[in-house]
């Protein structure tokens, strides 16, 4: 990391590849770093296709072999913007190699595969290589102010968390298949596509682990056309849907759902806790707000209040705008990389780690046993 800059390679071009190279531009220019990124290369299969975003969003140089890129000695850190059943083979590689890793989620697409993910960035921290699992999703500063709320006892003890996750995109039978359907690239449908972030949402603001889950996934619609207007159809291997409950280890009760055929529901991830002392709950469609029940108040004027999370004081928000100026979608991925790099930068764990994204892949394939078999399933510890 020579003059302070680190130099990012990132595997994978499209929807993930520009939400993270816009974060890895922005970065520098709002937060004050010491250790600033450089987007060293990009890499695809196509590379025309490559160089169109690599244009677009300043990469200097583009690969079309991901293990050329861990071969450079001018990339410090592997990003991995790919499907599923690609991030174990290219994030143990790039961790063998000294490289910091950053790889998006859910960790793996079988526990398997996450368990060996985990023990390889354990082996590389011992030697200062960092690795972090991609869920943006906590650093939108509601999300991170109402962990700060739990942490202070505002809601005292949690009995009850509400989690959901809705999109539509899919809603339409005859949308066309894309990876996201085949199992064998995605690993699940619904379930680890979006059910993974309302997972670590939960286990991230509330402090707790999901020790036990009952669950059922379901499959609409088990084929769909194989481009845009084609009549040849192709087989839906991933569910549309999943819904189950979950115990916590502090003894509160989990009911949650996440589906991609909601119509209606572009981007509902909800989330609410419910407390000895209060409530709280957010809905990513209102990201900047988050609302607050003080159960210690006169129950003559007691509500829910909206709180604006645009102060200066509110996680991450003094480097943006005046207040009242909300953020977007965007801001998550531009706070990742700013804790990945301070994190990087002081030598220490960044979170979510490997360790983290393991924990969720646990729930994960719990859920999936569980839906399988009709039992309630022990989720493995740590």
């Amino acid at each position: 990391m020579a003059n302070n800059q680190l130099g990012v390679g990132m595997v994978g071009y499209a929807f993930m590849g520009a939400a993270h190279s816009h974060a890895w531009r922005t970065a520098p220019t709002f937060f004050d770093l010491s250790l600033h990124p450089r987007l060293t290369a990009i890499c695809g299969r196509d590379h025309e296709a490559a160089s169109a975003v690599a244009d677009k969003f300043g990469w200097e140089s583009v690969e079309t072999d991901w293990q050329k890129l861990i071969e450079r000695d001018d990339i410090d850190l592997i990003d991995i913007c790919t499907p599923g059943d690609t991030h174990a083979e290219i994030a143990i590689a790039a961790l063998e190699a000294g490289k910091h890793v950053l790889c998006e989620k859910p960790l793996a697409n079988t526990v398997e595969e996450a368990e060996r993910m985990a023990a390889a960035a354990a082996d590389a921290a011992k030697h200062g290589v960092r690795a972090m699992v991609g869920f943006t999703y906590r650093r939108t500063p509601a999300v991170s102010f109402a962990r700060e709320l739990v942490n202070a006892g505002r809601i005292g003890t949690i009995r009850h968390v509400r989690g959901q996750y809705l999109q539509d995109w899919l809603s339409d039978e005859d949308a066309p298949l894309t990876w996201r359907m085949d199992k064998a690239k995605a690993g699940s449908g619904a379930l680890g596509d979006i059910g993974a972030h309302v997972l670590d949402m939960a286990q991230f603001v509330t402090g707790s682990a999901i020790t036990s889950v009952s669950g059922v996934l379901k499959t609409f619609v088990d084929s769909r056309p194989l481009s845009a207007g084609s009549s040849e159809r192709g087989p839906v291997t991933v569910d549309d849907a999943v819904a189950f409950t979950a115990g916590f280890d502090n003894g509160s009760l989990g009911v949650f759902e996440a589906t991609r055929m909601a119509t209606g529901r572009r981007n509902a991830l909800r989330l609410e806790i419910n407390g000895t002392k209060g409530s709280l709950a957010f809905d990513f469609e209102d990201m900047n707000y988050l609302e607050y029940f003080d159960a210690t108040e006169d129950p003559a004027v007691a509500g829910f209040r909206r709180i604006n999370v645009t102060q200066e004081s509110h996680p991450y928000i003094s480097a943006w705008w005046p207040p009242g100026h909300g953020l977007g979608y965007e801001h998550g991925f531009t706070h990742q990389v700013v804790d990945l790099l301070t994190s990087i930068a002081g030598g220490v764990d960044p979170t979510p780690s490997f360790a983290d994204g393991l924990a969720v892949q646990r729930v994960l394939g719990a859920i999936e046993a569980s839906s399988g078999d009709g039992a309630t399933h022990q989720v493995i510890a740590g």
